[in-house]
């Protein structure tokens, strides 16, 4: 699987790389810049496959807020589906829902767009199966995550889940006075690189348009061919689908 984008696209360089990597060191603490830059980011990915003006995007486990306001200012229908009933609510009217088993018609819309939920989803494979499900022939589905074994895979307990996923927890209690919030094995999961490219391959209903790490330059979409270390440096895969 290679990154078949247009070649109209402009290519993705270190610097990009660079800017991305200083909004995600504040996440926690300047968390508006962070899903600023991503979602800008994430609607130049769209657009080098699809205008997004009057299209139906559905967000499937939304939150920031920064997403919404970014689909919007395109043109886009966004519709945010999350199970936390207050999401909905905070970015403007939504859908409350289970991502592996979405309240949401076959093929209802034009882009189902799901930016780092899949790593926190007990069955990411089924979740993925929604997510084609509902778009329709001729739609993209937009699908990134952070792997397990990337330098950021225990999210806030990072690097220390390289140690062990429970250690690194114990530690961050031990570190901070409280549980962190992603927790191994309960609100966050062991997934792979290969696991997320093993289930785009299976499917035979889409064309991949985009397989390489999310937040690298172009460059190094060479990476995902290389087992083990595709784990460790990719950090976040990002997928690009067509739905035929």
């Amino acid at each position: 699987m290679t990154d078949t984008s247009p070649s109209t696209a402009r290519p993705r360089g270190l610097r990009r790389s660079v800017r991305l990597f200083r909004a995600f060191l504040v996440e926690q603490t300047e968390p508006e810049r962070f899903y600023s830059e991503l979602a800008t980011d994430s609607l130049e990915l769209l657009r080098e496959h699809a205008d997004l003006s009057g299209l139906t995007v559905l967000d499937v486990g939304a939150g920031p807020r920064e997403f919404a306001g970014a689909f919007r200012d395109a043109g886009a229908r966004y519709i945010p589906v999350d199970h936390d009933r207050e999401v909905p609510s905070l970015v403007g009217a939504g859908v409350v829902g289970d991502a592996a088993d979405l309240p949401v018609a076959d093929g209802s819309v034009d882009i189902a767009f799901s930016s780092n939920v899949w790593e926190h989803v007990p069955d990411p494979e089924r979740v993925a199966d929604e997510l084609v499900r509902v778009t329709r022939p001729g739609g993209l589905v937009f699908l990134s995550y952070t792997n397990w074994l990337s330098p950021w895979g225990g999210h806030e307990t990072s690097p220390w889940h390289w140690l062990g996923g429970r250690r690194a927890v114990r530690r961050y209690t031990r570190r901070h006075g409280h549980p962190p919030k992603n927790r191994v094995d309960e609100t966050l999961y062991r997934v792979s690189v290969a696991q997320g490219l093993a289930w785009a391959r299976q499917r035979t209903d889409v064309e991949v348009l985009v397989a390489r790490p999310r937040y690298l330059p172009d460059g190094f979409a060479h990476l995902l061919r290389v087992p083990g270390v595709r784990e460790v440096l990719t950090w976040n895969l990002l997928l690009v689908l067509r739905r035929r």
